[in-house]
């Protein structure tokens, strides 16, 4: 059976840091679905690229779903606010699901609590972010910590694909 993937967006997503995991996952059998606030709504990425949510996030059973991805960009400053949002990552965090993030998404990462002991990476500008919530912070292009795997920013797509796809266990 594929695994399947919950991609969340919003407006202004960095658009390769949403579609390059979108694209490598489908392309490794997996189900991707594209949870928006609404169904059916067209985003749009810094660059441009659009993005159609299949799914709104009040619709989604995190129990459905074997991970998640954060994109970067500016969304995360807009998925933050939403507690629907910080539920699904809490709820996929805690029953041990593959929880990918990218750049800015650690943002929502840190409002949903879940970062406190955790090392991760992230754009170097959310370092003190991160670690103000409790996060070793590091240097690295593609970190695991368990579950969790985190990624800088564009150039280090290929190390972090190669990482979520080896912790999702394909």
């Amino acid at each position: 059976m594929a695994k399947r993937i919950l991609q969340l967006v919003s407006e202004d997503f960095e658009d390769l840091e949403l579609w390059y995991p979108v694209h490598r996952l489908r392309e490794e059998g997996c189900v991707v679905d594209i949870a928006g606030e609404k169904a059916g709504v067209t985003h749009h990425g810094k660059h441009g690229a659009p993005c159609e949510s299949n799914v709104s996030w009040d619709d989604v059973d995190p129990a459905d779903y074997d991970g998640l991805l954060v994109p970067g960009g500016w969304a995360p400053d807009k998925l933050r606010r939403y507690p629907k949002v910080l539920g699904i990552v809490r709820d996929m965090n805690a029953e041990g699901k593959v929880v990918g993030e990218i750049c800015h998404a650690g943002w929502v990462l840190i409002s949903a609590g879940i970062l406190d002991g955790r090392t991760v990476t992230s754009t170097p500008g959310i370092r003190d972010d991160m670690t103000n919530a409790g996060a070793t912070w590091v240097d690295e292009p593609s970190v695991v910590d368990a579950n969790l795997v985190s990624a800088r920013r564009p150039p280090d797509l290929g190390a972090y694909m190669k990482d979520y796809i080896r912790v999702l266990g394909l």
